[in-house]
Parts: structure tokens; sequence; C-alpha cells
């Protein structure tokens, strides 16, 4: 056998995380469902899926859990079957994934992370589990700099040989890039009900029995979204068209502005920068890679850069905000500046010129 039917491949994706990295933003929304380039992330996951012809998809979920039934339904909209299976507990990648066997409804199972953004050609990985008699095969990413991540060798068959932990001198540039396929029986012996790690636990218990496990290797675009600086980055990699997805098909430019947003005239947005809807943009704004949710308004003047603002949030005149998150509905005054990390909770109220990095007011 060397190719799948994707309409007899399960597709699960893991969505149960609090995305604590990314708060305050993440205090109202799950990390999944945060709007990257205008859509909740999980759109642009789950329209990848569709495109290679998978149809059954079952999100596994946690936190903030009936947000993903409002926002997907039963999945008729994005031309998929969803179903829900809910985690009361933490349970780890691995416990997760043992968690919605009940749901499976075939013998080949994708599991996805939902929080990495990825390019990865399903259907290769598809036809490359296949192909290789796989009980579980891995999609491995190539980075420039692995010493951040733990690496996974591979043989010259594609077969892996070891699961290592971060080291400052990895043996191989190929990392675990979140993706799995599944045979169903190697999901069915997994302990159910408790916390379960599959790549510190699952895998490498796999490979000390012998269980053929292969790593597909490619350099497809890959990025992690759980922190803020990625988040941005990966947004404004959608809407320039440098990470695909068909959920925005057609567009690729240095802005995306939704419907019901305001630009006003003299205002400047490149780099990749989203205006959700409703939101307001004054005169001489200088927008740089920001992602503005709906409903927020910029007010004259004012620069951000690489920084996130939330929904309902107020930026005053002539204020600067550089790699930083202004929670939703905050108020932050004209002239402060917002600089290097800097995270504001929700309905904050900030003074004019209240925080400053110069004398210069």
């Amino acid at each position: 056998m060397s190719t799948l039917d994707p309409k007899q491949v399960d597709a699960v994706v893991l969505v149960g995380g609090k995305g604590t990295r990314l708060r305050p933003l993440t205090l109202s929304k799950p990390k999944p469902m945060l709007p990257t380039a205008g859509l909740p992330f999980l759109t642009h996951l789950l329209s990848r899926i569709a495109a290679a012809g998978i149809e059954h998809v079952v999100l596994g979920t946690s936190f903030q859990a009936e947000v993903f039934e409002v926002e997907f339904g039963d999945g008729a909209k994005l031309g998929l079957q969803i179903d829900y299976v809910f985690e009361p507990e933490p349970l780890g990648t691995g416990g997760g994934i043992a968690n919605v066997l009940p749901a499976l409804r075939h013998d080949t199972v994708a599991v996805f992370n939902g929080d990495v953004l990825s390019g990865v050609d399903e259907l290769e990985l598809l036809r490359f589990h296949a192909e290789k008699n796989a009980d579980v095969t891995l999609h491995l990413v190539r980075v420039a700099d692995p010493r951040a991540f733990g690496s996974v060798p591979t043989d010259a068959d594609g077969r892996v040989t070891a699961f290592l932990e971060k080291t400052q001198d990895p043996p191989t540039d190929q990392i675990n890039a979140g993706c799995y396929v599944f045979n169903r029986a190697v999901i069915e012996a997994l302990p159910r009900g408790r916390e379960l790690s599959v790549e510190r636990e699952v895998f490498p218990r796999l490979l000390a029995d012998g269980v053929p496990i292969f790593g597909y290797v490619d350099a497809s675009y890959w990025r992690d979204m759980g922190t803020p600086e990625d988040f941005v980055r990966g947004s404004a990699d959608l809407v320039r068209g440098i990470a695909p997805s068909p959920a925005l098909a057609g567009h690729r430019g240095e802005s995306l502005v939704h419907d019901g947003a305001s630009v006003a005239p003299g205002a400047l947005l490149y780099g990749g920068t989203v205006v959700g809807r409703g939101a307001e943009i004054g005169p001489g704004v200088r927008l740089d890679g920001a992602v503005i949710f709906d409903g927020a308004k910029v007010e004259a003047g004012s620069v951000i850069e690489r920084s996130i603002v939330g929904y309902g949030a107020k930026i005053g005149p002539r204020a600067l905000i550089r790699d930083g998150i202004v929670g939703d509905g905050a108020d932050i005054g004209a002239r402060c500046e917002l600089l290097r990390g800097a995270r504001v909770w929700p309905g904050v109220v900030l003074p004019d010129c209240g925080i400053r990095y110069s004398s210069d007011v």
C-alpha cells in the first residue's frame, strides 16, 4: 500500500492549552481562537485540513471549550465534520490523543497541535506514512538553529533513531514539528485518563520497543505561535503570503484591513499589519507588523511596531508601542511609551505620559 485516501483519515487537533505565554490576550479567548491575520488561528489550520481532503476532525478541548463549538459548529461552513471531545483535566499531548479515541472513525489518524502554523504538505505526509508502512510518522522540519529544540535524527530510510533533548551541539537540524500520523492501534494501546506526553514518554517507549516510527522531513514554513513575538510574526507572514492559508486565498500584501475598519489619510500600514473589524486608525499613524484586534482605536500620530492591541483598546495620540501587548479594553494615554515586551492587562488605564522611556514630553 502506498497511498491513503484522506477521506479515510481522522484529523485530531489538540486545542486544550491555556496559552499562558500569550497573556493577557488569552484571558478572554483560548490561544487557537485569537485573531491571526484577522481570523481565528484555528481557521487557518482547519482550512488546510479541508484542502487536503480530510473530512472528519476531532477537536480535543479543555480551556474555554465552549468557544470552539460556538465558532465552528458542526464544521459544515468549512466543508468538514467536526466532533468535540472535552478534557476535564490537563492530560498532555499523549493523554489528549488517547482521550479522543471514542470519537475516531478510521484506522489512520493525523494529529495536529492547535498552535502551530505550518506549510507541510499533508497529502505527501500521508503518502509517506503509507509507503513506509509506519505505525507512527512524525513531521520533522529543518531549522537554521536547532539548539532551542529537541532534535530527531533519522537513518537513510527515514526511520527515527532517537529523541534527543535540547543541546548546544545537536547532531541534526531536524526537529519535531508537532504534527503526527498514527495507526489507530497505537492510540488504542495508550493509557487513558492520565497525563501523558508523546514527546517524552510515548515516542521514546515505542522506539525502545522496536515500533516503526518514521520521520517525514522537509523545510516547509513552520512556527510555534506560543509567544507574542511568534504570534505577531506568524500573523504578518500570513498577510504577506509567506505562510500558506487557504482561508486567505488570493490575498498577499503589506497589510490587511478588514470590513468595517477605518483608516485615516496619511496613516501608513506595512510589515504584514492587520486591522480588525470596526477598528479606527487615525491620521499619521504608523503600523509596522501590528495586529490590531476588532474595535480598537489608534489615535493620531501613534506608532505601533510588532505589537498586539486587544479588542476595544484605545491608544492615545502620539503613543509608541514596540514589541508589546495591550489587553482588551485598555486605555493607553497620549505619548505613553510601551517597549521591550511590556504587557498591559485588560481594562487598565494609563494616563497621558504615564509611562515614558525618555524625558521629552
